[in-house]
């Protein structure tokens, strides 16, 4: 999937893996994120934590008219609070979207996986 984005002077068009690349480094730079997951985690019943060049597989993009939403899929830390992470991901997605890409999200919805013992 890409983003359309019209301008005054041209249209801009974003690609998913371009876009995945920049929610992922936001994701996986917050305290307590182990990595980020595929979202079809519990299909496939096998935990395996996405490298930057499978971000795209952790992340669900969706545009309705003009809003954009961003699924991720993580894994956390034991021992951490989890309300606290998503929170955090919400926002640092939210900022990072919007001063490196030029577009506005709608809402980050952030699915917790699972959590790894250390």
């Amino acid at each position: 999937m890409a983003i359309n984005i019209s301008t005054p002077t041209g249209e801009i068009l974003l690609t998913s893996e371009s876009i995945a690349t920049v929610v992922g480094a936001a994701v996986t730079d917050n305290y307590g994120v182990v990595g980020m997951v595929s979202k079809h985690f519990f299909r496939d019943n096998i935990i395996e934590i996405l490298k930057k060049e499978n971000y795209t597989k952790g992340v669900v993009l969706s545009q309705e008219d003009d809003t954009i939403s961003v699924d991720v899929y993580i894994l956390v830390s034991y021992g951490t609070k989890i309300s606290v992470i998503c929170r955090n991901i919400q926002e640092a997605v939210k900022y990072q979207v919007e001063t490196m890409l030029g577009f506005k999200l709608d809402y980050v919805n952030v699915h917790v996986q699972g959590v790894k013992l250390d």
